[in-house]
């Protein structure tokens, strides 16, 4: 959810280097994420429609099978990013849309920019992105979507049900699913995405940082987005809300400029690679080394509101930065 522009609110893509398996994306089919059910049904699912390609020639196939089963007492639907008024704005592409801290400060979320088509900043990190491509929080999908266009393997998630219905319809694959959930491919993902203010997923950076080292190859990418500014680094409640003042369910958020990410990950698996800004947004690149710890598996998915972190999926308004609310109550 770097829609939060100081961008720090999502509140909540070309290097052309080798994919899993020798995976080559087509991002013009979709998927839809259906509640859980066998294997199989996960893995037709998460594959794209409209083909009849055999596992033996389906490079989707090799990336997503075997699918990790879901554990069908834990709802991937919290309520928080899924419900009004975060899902309406998503299905009109208007806001505006806040954040609202236990403060009472409101932070803009940048709905309308998530919403538009990737801009500048979005294909400069699309440049950097290498191989099979995971965007985390993928919102309404513009990077998914233009990651799809250049003929790329990329997947979105996102808790939300209409973050991945308006990501569908643009013709990306996605799944309606929490990163702390069981997914496809796990371990064998070139890129991760955290942007538009997602590394704020679960109000825990260093939770989500080891669970994102699960996710990718050894040696994966993980490009994020942070709060541009001081060094901040907060953890919040939160609840989406709008101009008429109709409110989401609370849920834990965090904020971090880029000093207080590359601390959090030097203490996790991470080796730095490069921090740039570009269109009044920051990011980190960050490599994930070979060696992970025993994984800690959690099944709370009431930490991570849709994507964007909640606003993270839309994203054309200016999302709040963190050191800028847009209004205090």
């Amino acid at each position: 959810m770097s829609g939060v522009r100081e961008t720090a609110v999502r509140v909540g893509r070309q290097s052309g280097a080798a994919t899993p398996d020798g995976l080559s994306g087509s991002g013009t089919d979709t998927a839809h994420r259906q509640p859980a059910g066998r294997a199989d049904e996960r893995r037709r699912d998460a594959r794209p429609t409209g083909t009849d390609a055999t596992d033996a020639d389906d490079p989707w196939a090799r990336l997503l099978d075997p699918a990790p089963p879901a554990d069908p007492h834990t709802p991937y639907d919290d309520g928080t990013w899924s419900s009004d008024p975060y899902a309406h704005a998503l299905r009109t592409g208007r806001g505006p849309l806040f954040l609202r801290r236990s403060d009472g400060r409101l932070l803009l979320l940048e709905l309308e920019r998530w919403c538009a088509e990737a801009d500048a900043a979005d294909l400069e990190v699309l440049r950097r992105c290498e191989g099979a491509v995971l965007d985390v929080g993928c919102g309404p999908g513009r990077l998914v979507a233009a990651l799809g266009a250049r003929g790329r393997t990329v997947l979105g998630i996102d808790v939300s049900e209409a973050a991945v219905s308006r990501t569908v319809a643009l013709g990306g694959q996605a799944l309606r699913r929490s990163v702390f959930e069981p997914l496809p491919g796990e371990g064998r993902w070139s890129t991760a995405l955290l942007i538009d203010g997602n590394v704020g997923i679960g109000g825990d950076p260093r939770a989500l940082l080891d669970r994102t080292a699960e996710l990718l190859a050894p040696g994966g990418l993980l490009i994020a987005e942070t709060v541009t500014g001081p060094d901040l680094d907060e953890r919040v409640q939160v609840h989406v809300t709008d101009a008429r003042g109709a409110a989401g369910s609370p849920f834990p958020w965090a904020r971090l400029g880029t000093a207080a990410l590359l601390r959090h990950a030097a203490r996790a698996h991470w080796a730095p690679v490069d921090q740039w800004t570009a269109g009044g947004r920051s990011f980190v690149s960050l490599r994930r080394r070979g060696t992970l710890a025993p994984p800690r598996r959690t099944t709370n998915t009431s930490a991570e509101p849709p994507n964007s972190t909640a606003v993270t999926s839309s994203q054309r308004a200016r999302k709040p930065s963190g050191d800028r609310p847009v209004a205090e109550a």
